[in-house]
């Protein structure tokens, strides 16, 4: 009876003895760090350089007093539809000074240099109806090759993109035609009723081109000088978007670069292309004080017209300039990656232990990084490795 009591104790102190140095053990043995983890995959990548910008219309006239007067109250409200000839605004003459040789030789020349004016856009409307004609018959011959597999789809879209250019410039063209031909009936109503010193005939202002009043910059009724701006009229069915970019990001981009435009108002995203990248830059100081050279980025809609008519004059938008994209990029969390000498290292988790890998990176974005060699897909990585992770430490996913 006695030896049991014994061997029981001595059986309870051994489970004792055991119990405390394996808690001793599992107190002082390292443990593995609890981090963030990220895998290894193939999918699409886009670089993008990203900045607001606004629209603006693509062809707009001010219209100004062709003549010193007496104007009359105007009856149009801006976002007014106005067809060309249409009177815009009344002038009732003033008491007519007469005028001595000398300017009426000026305003003869004026009328002269303005019919030179006339001549010289309707000689460039011509060259852009043919280039507009010549892009046409250049794309409907792509898209024939394109069918028999003779060119690649970004031939075609070259050539779409140019058509959509050529329109725009011969559009363009034909409004610099109508304004010329305004600005010479303008100078031939300068000397027909300045050089009047009875006429009592008011004077009518009519819109050069059919659209819409944008602004008004005189509506009540009083007295205007010759040259001051009065109405101003657009089409805004024909936009385009202006972006200004920071001299350093406009580099990395070229007439016919990708635009998306995000976060806009409506539904879905818009797409556009760069048009013109303006050779001259300007200083602007930013939000926290610092002076910036910035450069503006002229953006044409390629969306469908239906999909931004909802937009007008000075709105906000989104534009997303894609800078480079690929569909099936080895990628990895950018917050994955650190700096290992002159490149750069990420760890890589193999048996429950992180391991250092020297990686070779492509392209990068702010959250993804193109992986080049290194690493293989399907392989996890610890995001954000602090000063507790290195060669041989066990992790474990937080």
């Amino acid at each position: 009876m006695k030896n049991n009591v014994q061997w029981r104790r001595r059986l309870v102190l051994g489970l004792l003895a055991v119990l405390v140095a394996w808690g001793l053990f599992q107190g002082f043995r390292p443990q593995a760090v609890e981090m963030d983890m990220g895998t290894a995959s193939r999918a699409a990548l886009r670089v993008t350089l990203e900045q607001e910008g606004r629209t603006r219309v693509l062809d707009r006239y001010v219209v100004t007093a062709p003549v010193t007067g007496y104007a009359r109250r105007l009856r149009s409200e801006v976002g007014n539809a106005v067809e060309r000839g249409a009177i815009l605004v009344e002038l009732e003459p003033l008491r007519a000074e007469a005028l001595d040789p000398r300017r009426r030789a000026e305003a003869q020349a004026r009328i002269a240099a303005a019919e030179s004016g006339v001549s010289a856009t309707e000689q460039r409307a011509r060259a852009a109806a043919s280039s507009a004609e010549l892009a046409q018959t250049e794309l409907q011959r792509v898209r024939a090759l394109r069918l028999q597999g003779h060119v690649s789809a970004a031939a075609e879209d070259r050539a779409a993109s140019e058509v959509q250019r050529s329109a725009a410039d011969m559009r363009s063209a034909q409004f610099a035609v109508t304004t010329a031909r305004h600005e010479l009936e303008a100078a031939r109503t300068t000397l027909k009723y300045a050089g009047s010193a009875s006429s009592t005939e008011p004077v009518t202002v009519l819109a050069p081109v059919a659209g819409r009043v944008l602004k008004i910059a005189h509506k009540s009724e009083g007295t205007v000088t010759s040259g001051q701006p009065l109405v101003e009229i657009g089409d805004p069915a024909a936009l385009e978007v202006e972006v200004d970019l920071l001299s350093a990001d406009a580099v990395r981009i070229h007439p016919g670069t990708r635009v998306v435009f995000e976060r806009w108002g409506g539904e879905g995203a818009l797409e556009g292309v760069v048009r013109v990248i303006e050779p001259t830059g300007f200083t602007k100081v930013s939000a926290l004080g610092v002076e910036e050279q910035r450069v503006w980025v002229i953006v044409a809609f390629s969306s469908p017209a239906t999909q931004w008519q909802r937009l007008g004059d000075g709105y906000r938008v989104e534009a997303s300039f894609i800078v480079w994209e690929g569909k099936d990029i080895l990628q990895i969390p950018a917050s994955a990656l650190f700096r290992d000498g002159d490149g750069w290292a990420a760890f890589v988790v193999e048996q429950g232990k992180a391991v250092k890998r020297r990686v070779e990176i492509g392209q990068r974005t702010g959250l993804r990084a193109q992986v080049v060699s290194g690493i293989q897909a399907g392989e996890r990585v610890i995001n954000h490795p602090d000063d507790r992770v290195r060669e041989g430490v066990s992790v474990v996913a937080r």
